[in-house]
């Protein structure tokens, strides 16, 4: 994105909705991003280790979860450890999703370039020499403002919310992967506890993006969407709902089966509905 020029948006004077107090760096957030990105990124890992392992040792006495997952390599002797497989393609979906969703993201903001609310307390725009007598004055263009150029062009980019996005895809691709996966006994209420634990963090991490006039609502409602459409994609189409080959292979069983012709059975004719026949013909 830093190729790409931002888009220049321009502004009303003494606009309201940009005339919020500068919070200060995102250092100084009350989730800053390095909390953010280390919780994305080490969460998710985590949950989804110790929950391979714990459903590789429960089915580990039926061979159902060896049978689903096993891909053979050379010969019918060497395989990958299912567990391996599966951590590592629930692993690698989860990674390639949180770097779609950051393109999507600077991509957006890149593309529409919204202000933020704290906007006009960087820009600094002279309003004597821009010649704002009305409210209704519109300005545009760069030279406008007076400010620091690095901070005003980070102060362009807020729509949508890039940490609004990344924790909510985090949330929901944790989430589904734990309502998908963990089918043990006792966990009735403890998953969905997690789940709603985790997208109340994702909720409260988008309201604070507010509070600190980081962010507009709008900012924060479309990283929602484009994270948790992300998460939702990629959990369904191309995971399967985190199940494993045994559920398609059935499928495609089942499908040949009825693909197979009928074979005709000859019919045997009972003495009684031979004698019913005959006595029938007589009588007509």
């Amino acid at each position: 994105t830093d190729t790409f020029t931002v888009n220049v948006q321009g502004f009303f004077c003494h606009d309201s909705a940009y005339r919020k107090p500068y919070p200060g760096p995102e250092d100084s957030s009350a989730v800053p991003p390095v909390l953010l990105y280390s919780l994305a990124a080490g969460v998710p890992v985590l949950v989804i280790i110790v929950g391979e392992t714990a459903v590789f040792c429960l089915q580990l006495a039926t061979r159902d979860f060896e049978n689903q997952e096993k891909t053979i390599l050379t010969g019918d002797c060497c395989y990958i450890n299912p567990l391996v497989r599966r951590t590592v393609r629930f692993l690698g979906i989860y990674t390639f999703g949180l770097f779609a969703t950051d393109i999507f993201v600077n991509a957006g903001q890149v593309v529409t370039g919204n202000l933020a609310p704290h906007f006009l307390a960087l820009c600094k725009p002279n309003y004597t020499a821009l010649g704002c007598q009305q409210y209704t004055q519109f300005i545009s263009g760069e030279e406008a403002c007076t400010g620091n150029p690095d901070l005003i062009m980070r102060a362009r980019k807020t729509f949508p919310s890039k940490e609004a996005a990344l924790s909510v895809y985090a949330a929901m691709y944790l989430t589904m992967y734990i309502t998908n996966t963990i089918k043990a006994k006792g966990t009735r209420l403890a998953k969905p506890v997690l789940c709603l634990g985790l997208m109340c963090l994702a909720f409260l991490t988008g309201l604070n993006r507010v509070a600190e006039y980081r962010n507009h609502w709008s900012d924060v409602i479309a990283g929602f969407l484009v994270g948790i459409s992300i998460a939702v994609f990629l959990v369904v189409c191309v995971v399967n709902n985190f199940k494993g080959r045994q559920a398609e292979s059935e499928h495609i069983h089942m499908d040949n089966l009825a693909q197979m012709p009928m074979i005709s059975i000859p019919r045997v004719e009972s003495p009684l509905e031979k004698n019913h026949i005959t006595a029938f013909a007589e009588v007509t």
